[in-house]
């Protein structure tokens, strides 16, 4: 497996493992834990637009407010889109966090397990093991639409663009 410098903290950079996806690679297929411990998949999702928002730690102020920001939009969205956020925070923390936060409208699974999400899609840190932040859109055949890595972990992802990418595949 391959590293790339590929995210700011603070004044250095963190190694993320694998190259990035690109808009028109095959999405990954993925197994994920959700906040009751159950494990779900991406077929769960066959047929649906996804906009899988990609975030370090729900538990620090950036992916908080990109967190609130997808479930606020969600209740905008055509059913056919599926709004899923993504860390390695451990699931139970998860499930506090969105307790705590009124998130309902947002799907939040972890990669916490064995990072292997976070592998395949090109957003592992392997110095903190966490997740680098993103945002991927990919239509119902599972073809990356979307693909946003932001590079600096304090700042926030385009959301009208991932956005816009998602309601134009509706």
């Amino acid at each position: 497996m391959s590293h790339r410098s590929g995210m700011k903290v603070g004044d250095r950079e963190h190694p993320v493992q694998n190259e990035m996806l690109q808009v028109g690679d095959k999405a990954p297929a993925w197994a994920l834990i959700a906040n009751n411990y159950s494990t779900k998949t991406s077929d769960e999702f066959a047929g649906k637009v996804k906009i899988l928002s990609i975030v370090p730690s729900l538990d620090t102020r950036v992916c908080a407010a990109q967190t609130r920001r997808f479930n606020e939009e969600a209740s905008k969205l055509n059913e056919n889109i599926a709004v899923i956020t993504i860390s390695a925070d451990l699931p139970f923390a998860q499930r506090r966090w969105c307790s705590v936060e009124g998130i309902e409208r947002v799907l939040t699974l972890s990669c916490h397990k064995d990072m292997k999400f976070a592998d395949d899609y090109g957003v592992h840190d392997t110095e903190w093991r966490i997740c680098q932040r993103a945002v991927f859109v990919i239509d119902s055949d599972d073809t990356v639409r979307h693909a946003e890595y932001v590079y600096a972990m304090s700042s926030e992802p385009d959301y009208i663009a991932a956005l816009s990418a998602a309601q134009k595949l509706v």
